[in-house]
């Protein structure tokens, strides 16, 4: 970008008259990187906690980018039910400085990572009873969570117990289970069940008997 009005003649012998400046411009070329740079998005995975998971993080191709280029990259990706779903590259730049030289390399097919969240396990259980027969029916409706993991926080279930048991023997206290509410997904949920145990025992009787007794060595014992 330089032009005649840029020179400026110093030499005496000659005067300014006949003195003309040409300039033909020169072309100054800087041709892009052709090693390519591929962008791995940041996988993750994470049990079901009613939270969204995400990650910002990413590999490239290394030993392309020159010391001083700085890479930024931008992510897409959010799993928050059990599921999975991709975390997508949408755009990167190169900056060096405040100049942009994102043209000053090749870029190939990014590379989705992958964002999942895994059910959270919880098992149910019932509880146990017994009872002497009394002729009434044995219930508990009891129903307690025994597992490591619990439900989320606001989230949970409501029980109808079934499980009876009034004659001698025993019964699974057996039950079922719905969403106690609209915030709460048993999709997001590996939940199973286990019954506890309904016993009516018998009943111990004593029955004492006792015999007439007579003065004549003919008198009969009757048993009634």
């Amino acid at each position: 970008e330089l032009s005649a009005a840029d020179f400026v003649n110093n030499d005496p012998n000659f005067p300014d008259a006949n003195v003309i400046f040409e300039v033909t411009p020169g072309t100054l070329t800087i041709t892009p990187i052709t090693d390519e740079i591929v962008i791995t998005a940041g996988s993750g995975e994470q049990t079901y906690d009613g939270n969204a998971l995400t990650n910002n993080s990413f590999t490239k191709t290394e030993g392309v980018l020159l010391s001083g280029d700085v890479l930024t990259v931008t992510l897409l990706g959010s799993q928050t039910d059990a599921g999975q779903s991709p975390n997508v590259v949408t755009g990167y730049q190169v900056m060096r400085g405040t100049v942009d030289v994102t043209d000053c390399y090749t870029f190939g097919t990014s590379i989705d990572g992958t964002l999942k969240v895994n059910k959270r396990s919880i098992e149910l259980t019932s509880a146990d009873d017994e009872k002497l027969y009394d002729g009434s029916a044995l219930t508990n409706s009891t129903v307690t969570v025994t597992s490591s993991d619990d439900f989320v926080s606001g989230q949970g279930v409501s029980f109808d117990v079934t499980g009876t048991q009034t004659e001698v023997g025993q019964t699974g206290n057996e039950f079922t289970y719905t969403a106690a509410n609209a915030v709460t997904n048993l999709d997001n949920y590996d939940i199973t069940t286990v019954f506890g145990t309904l016993t009516v025992g018998k009943r111990a009787v004593t029955v004492n008997i006792t015999g007439h007794h007579g003065s004549s060595r003919h008198a009969a014992l009757q048993w009634y």
